[in-house]
């Protein structure tokens, strides 16, 4: 069992690496007010088209939330497991990233979950590494709670 757990935890760092890796090979950089920008439009179809077609939507990675070297990422507010996730959506919906730690021990997403309950939005700041084995580098996302959904809406940039 032991084993199984560490395996686990093995393939889950894994895909972590990768969800940060891959958006943030784009030669353009995105900002902070694109960022906000498409969260916000994305909780606007989620109010008009639904839940599920939003998240359809969100994990299409040549759709509407995928631009310059960022997307929108979509996680519940208790666990913060993804529910969409354009670049790996068959590997991160489902994962709670609850515990994860940013390069400083930061429970980054454990942030996006508490100040999306206390606040409603705003930016999260973590230190994170592109890839394995590079030098941590700041990034921040940005976190819209939807508090009928239960859902929280995000994208990030490096800084």
């Amino acid at each position: 069992m032991k084993k199984f757990k560490l395996i686990l935890n093995v393939i889950l760092t894994i895909f972590v690496l990768t969800y940060f890796v891959i958006p943030s090979m784009a030669a353009e950089k995105a900002t902070k007010e694109e960022c906000m920008v498409k969260v916000k439009e994305a909780v606007k179809m989620i109010k008009e088209k639904g839940l599920e077609a939003t998240l359809k939507t969100i994990n299409d990675k040549k759709g509407p939330f995928v631009w310059k070297d960022a997307y929108v990422f979509c996680i519940d507010d208790e666990k913060a497991k993804f529910m969409a996730h354009p670049y790996l959506p068959q590997r991160m919906i489902g994962w709670s990233m609850i515990d994860w730690r940013d390069s400083n021990g930061m429970k980054a997403f454990e942030e996006f979950v508490k100040l999306g309950k206390a606040k409603g939005e705003g930016w999260v700041s973590y230190m994170h590494a592109k890839q394995q084995g590079a030098k941590p580098r700041p990034k921040s996302s940005y976190i819209y709670r939807i508090p009928d959904q239960k859902v929280i809406v995000g994208a990030g940039i490096y800084e």
